[in-house]
C-alpha cells in the first residue's frame, strides 16, 4: 500500500515537472493521473490497489460519526429524562476478528461511543465485554456493533 502511494506521489511530481506548473490544481490532477494508471495497471501487481483500502478506512470514519451522533442522542435522552428509566448492563461482543490491532481497534471504536465501554477481553482475545448505558436488547446491540463497526474494520484490513 506504501509503495503505491509514493507511486502515485511520483507520478504526480512528475507530470508537475512536465507541465511546468507547481500549483496545487495540477498537483491534484497529477494524482488523479497516477490514480488511475495504478488503477489500470493493478492487473501486473502482486497487491490489491490501495486506493481501495483509503475509500474502506474514509467509511470506517464516517460509519464511526454517525454511530457517536446517535449515541450522544441516546445518551442524552437518558440523562435528561426526569425518571431514569435505563437498564445498564454488560453484554458480551464475540468477533470474528483476528489480528490484535482489529480487535483493539473494534474496542476503541466501542469505547470512543458515549454510553458504552470496552471493559475486558475473553483470555482467547475473541469477546469483548462491553458496559452500556442502556442496553434494551442484547442480540440487537451486539449485531450492530458486529454489523457497522466489525465489517468496516475487516473492510479497511483486508
Amino acid at each position: 500500500m506504501a509503495f503505491q502511494f509514493m507511486v502515485n506521489l511520483l507520478i504526480a511530481i512528475i507530470w508537475m515537472f512536465l507541465n511546468d506548473s507547481y500549483t496545487m490544481a495540477n498537483f491534484v490532477f497529477g494524482f488523479l493521473i497516477g490514480l488511475l494508471l495504478l488503477f489500470v495497471l493493478r492487473r501486473f501487481m502482486e497487491f490489491d490497489f490501495y486506493f481501495v483500502r483509503v475509500i474502506a478506512f474514509a467509511r470506517l470514519v464516517w460509519i464511526f460519526l454517525i454511530e457517536m451522533i446517535k449515541a450522544n442522542i441516546d445518551v442524552a435522552k437518558v440523562v435528561l429524562r426526569p425518571k431514569l428509566n435505563n437498564k445498564p448492563g454488560i453484554i458480551a461482543v464475540d468477533t470474528s476478528l483476528e489480528t490484535e490491532l482489529e480487535i483493539s481497534t473494534l474496542a476503541a471504536l466501542i469505547t470512543l461511543t458515549p454510553g458504552t465501554v470496552s471493559m475486558d477481553f475473553s483470555a482467547d482475545g475473541k469477546t469483548i465485554y462491553v458496559h452500556s448505558i442502556d442496553v434494551d436488547d442484547r442480540d440487537a446491540m451486539v449485531a450492530q456493533i458486529k454489523g457497522s463497526f466489525e465489517k468496516a474494520i475487516k473492510e479497511v484490513t483486508k
